[in-house]
This record gives C-alpha cells, sequence and structure tokens, in this order.
C-alpha cells in the first residue's frame, strides 16, 4: 500500500495510470472481436505502421498524435482491403506492411533525428512520454472508442460470429470490418507512448485468450478481458515503479502470468 500511494504521488505517473486504463479497456473490448476473427496480428502491423507516422512527426517537429493518428487510420483501411481481397493472405499481406513501414521508419529516423531517447520511447515504451497535451488527447479518443464500441455493439457481435448471415440480414459488414480497424487503429496509437510499438499488440491479444479460458459467452468474456487487461496494467505499473524495469514489459510479464494461470484453471474445470 505504501509503495501505491507514493507511486501516485508522481503526477507523471497517475496520468501514465488514467491513460493505460483506458486504453486498456480499450484494447481489450477490441481485442476479442480481433481474436475471433483471426485478425489478432493487425495490431502488430499497425503499431509498426504508427512507429513510421511517429518517426515522420519527429522528423517534421510535428505534434505525434496530431500525425500518426490519421496515418494509421488509413492504414488500418488498406491493410483491411489487403486481408480480404489480396492474394496474399491476411498474416502475410500484415507482414509485408507491418516490415515496411518499420523499415521507412527506421530510414526516415536515421536520416534525421537519429536513434535518440524519443524513438528508444516510441519502440519499448515509457510512462516519461506522456506530456499533459497527449493525455488530454489520448483521454478523450479512449472514450470515444469506448462510447463508439457500446454503441455499435450489436454489430460488432453479429459480424465477429458470421459475416455471411449478417450480410444476408442486411448487415453492413464492411463497413463495421472498418470500423473495429479505425478504432483499433486509435488505440494502437495511444497505446504505444507507453507499451511502445513491439508490446502494444500483448494489449490487445493476450486479455482476451485469458478471458476466453474463464467465460464462454460473448458479454462475459468483454467483461472479463477488460478487467483481467485493467488490473494486469495497474500491477504492471506497480512492478515496474518496484522494480525498476520498463513498464511495458512488465505488463506483458504480468499478461503472461494471468494467460498461464487461466490456461491451467480452465483446464482444471474441464477435467
Amino acid at each position: 500500500m505504501d509503495t501505491i500511494i507514493t507511486l501516485f504521488s508522481y503526477s507523471f505517473i497517475a496520468r501514465a495510470v488514467i491513460v493505460g486504463i483506458l486504453v486498456s479497456l480499450c484494447s481489450s473490448m477490441l481485442g476479442v472481436s480481433l481474436v475471433l476473427k483471426r485478425y489478432s496480428m493487425i495490431g502488430d502491423g499497425l503499431s509498426h505502421v504508427s512507429f513510421g507516422a511517429l518517426a515522420v512527426a519527429a522528423a517534421l517537429n510535428m505534434a505525434p498524435l496530431m500525425v500518426s493518428v490519421p496515418i494509421v487510420i488509413v492504414a488500418a483501411f488498406f491493410l483491411l482491403r489487403l486481408s480480404e481481397q489480396s492474394s496474399l493472405g491476411g498474416d502475410a499481406a500484415i507482414a509485408v506492411f507491418s516490415s515496411a513501414a518499420l523499415a521507412i521508419g527506421i530510414i526516415i529516423t536515421s536520416v534525421t533525428t537519429g536513434i535518440n531517447t524519443d524513438i528508444c520511447n516510441y519502440m519499448f515504451g515509457s510512462i516519461l512520454a506522456m506530456s499533459r497535451s497527449d493525455v488530454i488527447i489520448s483521454i478523450i479518443l479512449s472514450i470515444v472508442v469506448i462510447l463508439a464500441y457500446m454503441l455499435f455493439y450489436n454489430r460488432i457481435f453479429a459480424i465477429t460470429f458470421d459475416e455471411n448471415f449478417s450480410r444476408a440480414t442486411g448487415v453492413k459488414v464492411n463497413i463495421y470490418n472498418m470500423a473495429v480497424a479505425v478504432l483499433t487503429a486509435i488505440t494502437i496509437v495511444l497505446g504505444m507512448r507507453i507499451m511502445g510499438a513491439l508490446l502494444i499488440s500483448s494489449l490487445i491479444i493476450f486479455p482476451a485468450l485469458s478471458a476466453m479460458r474463464i467465460c464462454r459467452f460473448f458479454k462475459g468474456v468483454i467483461i472479463c478481458s477488460s478487467l483481467i487487461s485493467v488490473i494486469c496494467f495497474f500491477l504492471g505499473i506497480v512492478l515496474s515503479y518496484s522494480m525498476e524495469i520498463p513498464v511495458g514489459a512488465s505488463v506483458v510479464v504480468i499478461n503472461l502470468a494471468v494467460f498461464i494461470g487461466t490456461t491451467l484453471f480452465g483446464k482444471i474445470l474441464k477435467k
């Protein structure tokens, strides 16, 4: 308890916790649909695109979020189209897109600002990277993502489990798939500042997989995934502060431990 009280006495950590909890909620809700639709690696692809966008913003000395959000949204559109229509296949299309974006970002960085501390923060995450303006923008966009998900919940549920039936009943499947991709793109950009480009996809994948080992109903999985994601993020912040290790890695390790625990718990229940 003393550690937690000391932790929140620092304003930059309190800001990071607020943003992290909101981003965890966003990523955990979207992650369930992405995992069930086998689009879980789209988060990894978009995070690499976001790194390239942040590199461009740093080179032009512009606000990172204002540059990266629209670029990643456009990338989400093309990435979804490639996954659905390209002869490459979904996983190959994401691999091509993400590796190309990461390479472009590294080249832009090397010929402009160089590999400095800020770039390392984008790659691996840092709670020190959150400025006051970033926090305000992140809170607003996170609330927009959560409200949009709640508003389109029934449609997202329908397209997650049976796109053909949804299309037959008049649901505009392509539009709602695109909406999920856009919401995911926004969440990826917001979470990169804390988790880093290399680890942000874990916030999407791990809580959803852990929740599926416990619950069997879609709404239950959503709620359980959200709780797991928020708790793991908070424990990751505490572990990071206590052991002086990076926040992103701490959160991933906690999520991994929970995933292993829920997997064992699920096997026990089956027996």
